[in-house]
């Protein structure tokens, strides 16, 4: 597949968003100061757990590049790039992760339970595979519509050892489901390497075991992410059934957001660190015919005004009102708490 210069540049938009937005939260939700601002008494600004895609941009960029606003995505605990590459407002999820009501879910849900049903996003998860059943229910449910859409189903390499991981590609296959599976391998569970822990070949031999075609590709390399991404959605839109995207990147960060990750082997981590996607995706573009080193200058200035007014607004914005408590749960039908 070609691609023309002004959509790299999109690729490089989309992954320098993502990469603002984490930095910004990283630091919010440990207090302290940066260019985006700090909170009045130095305290977290962002309630509850927070799990950082940094480093791992290239993926949901070049999956994203590919799905429309009807197909829909489920996404995992560390699920803000993907969230970002579909479409969702960039202030509303800011202001969620701040527990602010001007947030996706009334600042009730935070970082793992983001979601966007206007540009199919279906959900983040705070349960390893837990988005893999509900893609193949969307899934399916694409299919019985006969809808012209499907399903994006990212996961990391931690949910290949838990049974929805198999439970899902099995359904898939068995009805053919227009759905992308895309692990995204980053080789760390919570604060263990997956290496160890994953018997066989991983993600895509197992895929392989289903009758499911797969594709391993670097997932710091957006053009070949994008270029893989593109050859899978094109068969999955046609009717051939469910794809595998095996894309291998890296954690650079810890678990969550105040791990400082000292289970790691520092040389590891540098290694990580020279195959920035970011870096390698200016690079891609600066190589091309008709690039402009100042048009991604701008874009990186853009991305951090953008966050920067995300976090301001965030900041300023009311908390949910005592009564939103009562809101969007379920009801046992008696009328009294039990």
């Amino acid at each position: 597949m070609s691609i023309a210069t002004s959509a790299v540049a999109d690729l490089f938009r989309t992954m320098v968003r993502i990469r603002a937005f984490e930095n910004a939260a990283e630091v919010a939700s440990q207090g302290g100061v940066s260019a985006y601002g700090k909170s009045a008494d130095g305290t977290a600004q962002v309630r509850g757990p927070l799990h950082l895609s940094t480093g791992q941009e290239a993926v949901a960029a070049g999956v994203c590049a590919h799905l429309k606003r009807e197909d829909y995505l489920t996404s995992t605990h560390r699920g803000h790039g993907h969230t970002l590459a579909k479409g969702a407002d960039l202030q509303r999820m800011m202001g969620e992760l701040f527990g602010k009501a001007t947030g996706f879910n009334g600042g009730k849900g935070g970082s793992m339970h983001i979601a966007d049903f206007s540009v199919g996003m279906l959900g983040a998860n705070g349960v390893v595979a837990a988005g893999m059943p509900i893609a193949v229910g969307a899934a399916h449910a694409q299919k019985l519509q006969g809808r012209d859409a499907i399903t994006a189903c990212f996961f990391g390499d931690g949910a290949i050892n838990r049974g929805p991981f198999l439970e899902a590609l099995n359904w898939a296959q068995v009805y053919r489901l227009p759905v992308l599976f895309v692990c995204e391998d980053n080789r760390w569970s919570a604060t263990t390497a997956s290496g160890p822990m994953i018997a066989g070949a991983g993600a895509a031999a197992r895929a392989d075991s289903f009758g499911i075609p797969s594709v391993q590709v670097d997932g710091n390399d957006v053009l070949a992410v994008w270029e893989a991404a593109g050859a899978l959605v094109a068969e999955v839109r046609a009717g051939r059934g469910p794809r595998l995207l095996h894309a291998i990147t890296y954690r650079v960060k810890g678990h969550v957001s105040v791990d400082p990750a000292a289970y790691r082997d520092p040389q590891e981590l540098q290694a990580a660190l020279a195959t920035d996607p970011i870096v390698r995706a200016r690079q891609q573009y600066l190589s091309r015919p008709g690039s402009d080193p100042q048009v991604l200058d701008a874009i990186e200035r853009e991305a951090q005004q953008e966050v920067a007014a995300a976090v301001a607004a965030a900041d300023a914005a009311p908390w949910p009102e005592p009564q939103a408590a009562f809101e969007d749960v379920q009801t046992t039908g008696a009328g009294t708490w039990r």
